[in-house]
């Protein structure tokens, strides 16, 4: 792979040419074998041959800074050098690829390294599971613990919440898009509470006011005799919603939540998929609430590129049988190796100040923006896990004023930043907020193209209403 690619782009970030990216014939093969439900490729039309760092290349030659980074799971980049290392030593040692939950030398660094980045008030009570290799499968190991543990069967979850697709997963998940069509699911037992969205207030309220307010509607759905609601074995939730839009909880809410949950003998779960290991900036993001979560199920950035999920939990929890839990590829031994290499590059290089540090960069570059252009509703995120909410000025405003989502200009605004070599995606209510998940390798340079290419792309956008 060229240094080219590493350093700087070979086809200019500047360039306005419309690019005809339906016509690679790649793409028209995949158009036409692959199933109907892919969905990235009929966003970001694209067939990429190689990738290095924050950078990947199609194989028409042109180069984008990736601002997706695999929805989050390539918190080095692509090819990081400690990453491909690790992979090969695996290799070179003629460890047993396939393990099920056999444990190597590998896994017990994998686990050690691991427990050690964890907040010691959690890893000192931790257990482990290997789950099957997606997020999900941890989700649906988190279900199955706290049901056996605690006798109960109803979960609690947030609308706005993304916590997979499989279908006990998908039961939790807060659009509705992905569910209507199945009917009814399997899990029956979720009831959904209202998520602290402050830019639009389930409550009308906004501010403190709406998380305090929140947070006595949770209290009483636990505590009231006639809530209507059996008493849940589990609250699920995100600390930053990442499909749902990139909303924060605030710190408040979520010491609220844990002090609510834990007075009720409810498991706290938290789901940190998307969020860990430094993308917020803090290696787990429910580290700024100080709070101590009673499971947390975690996937993407932890094998390094490679599939791997796990679930963490407190040792009260431990109360389920031998085989409660099972999947075929849960010893991927390279992810392993990959996860352990990440976590100690990310502490080594200080990469979770960093983190914080450029995406505070971006968001003040993004806040400049939305002084100037009022299509910018909201600015919000934590770390390098922002999102702009893009609304029509011209549309009816809510009851707190802010006026509504517009879904068409952010699918614009996204095309526009693809023709200048962004790629980024979109997600919230009716997909009209912008998403950055940029590895968090980004130098603060590199933010400033970002931000560069989105603003040029944002007044593009406008002109073509």
């Amino acid at each position: 792979m060229s240094t080219v690619l590493a350093e700087k782009p070979d086809v200019s970030l500047d360039e306005e040419k419309e690019y005809h990216f339906e016509d690679n014939p790649i793409l028209a093969r995949q158009k036409l074998q692959e199933s109907n439900a892919r969905s990235y490729p009929r966003r970001i039309p694209l067939a990429l041959k190689r990738g290095r760092g924050i950078h990947v290349e199609d194989v028409e030659g042109r180069v984008f800074i990736d601002c997706l980074a695999g929805a989050g799971t390539l918190a080095l980049g692509h090819n990081h050098p400690v990453v491909i290392d690790a992979i090969r030593q695996v290799l070179d040692d003629e460890l047993p690829l396939h393990t099920l939950d056999l444990s190597t030398p590998v896994k017990d660094r994998f686990v050690q390294d691991l427990f050690a980045a964890l907040p010691p008030t959690f890893a000192r009570q931790a257990r482990i599971q290997f789950t099957g290799p997606t997020g999900t499968d941890a989700v649906e190991a988190a279900l199955k613990l706290v049901r056996t543990a605690t006798g109960r069967s109803t979960v609690l979850a947030f609308q706005g919440g993304y916590h997979g697709m499989s279908q006990g997963a998908l039961s939790l998940m807060g659009n509705l898009k992905a569910k209507t069509p199945l009917g009814s699911l399997l899990n029956h037992g979720v009831q959904f509470m209202p998520f602290p969205y402050d830019y639009r207030c389930p409550f009308g309220l906004g501010g403190e006011q709406g998380v305090q307010v929140n947070l006595r509607y949770l209290d009483n759905l636990l505590n009231d005799p006639e809530s209507g609601v059996q008493p849940p074995a589990a609250v699920i939730l995100e600390v930053v919603q990442g499909e749902g839009g990139v909303i924060p909880a605030a710190d408040t809410w979520l010491r609220g939540v844990r002090e609510i949950t834990a007075r009720a003998g409810v498991a706290l779960i938290v789901d940190e998929i998307q969020t860990g290991f430094g993308r917020t900036g803090k290696l787990f993001a429910f580290e700024h609430a100080h709070i101590v979560p009673d499971v947390v199920v975690l996937s993407k950035a932890i094998g390094g590129s490679l599939p791997l999920a796990v679930m963490v939990y407190r040792d009260w929890l431990d109360t389920w049988q031998p085989g409660a839990h099972a999947g075929t590829f849960r010893g991927n031994q390279m992810a392993m190796a990959a996860g352990s290499a990440v976590i100690r590059h990310i502490r080594d290089e200080n990469l979770v100040q960093h983190a914080a540090t450029v995406g505070q960069r971006l968001r003040e570059r993004l806040l400049d923006l939305q002084r100037h252009l009022p299509q910018v509703g909201d600015v919000r995120g934590r770390g390098l896990m922002l999102g702009v909410e893009v609304v029509d000025p011209r549309g009816q405003p809510d009851v707190l004023g802010h006026p509504p989502a517009d879904p068409v200009l952010a699918g614009r605004i996204q095309r526009e930043c693809l023709k200048r070599g962004l790629i980024i995606e979109l997600g919230g209510r009716h997909g009209s907020v912008v998403r950055f998940l940029p590895p968090l390798i980004i130098t603060g340079g590199q933010i400033d193209e970002v931000a560069t290419i989105f603003d040029k792309a944002m007044h593009a956008a406008l002109i073509a209403v």
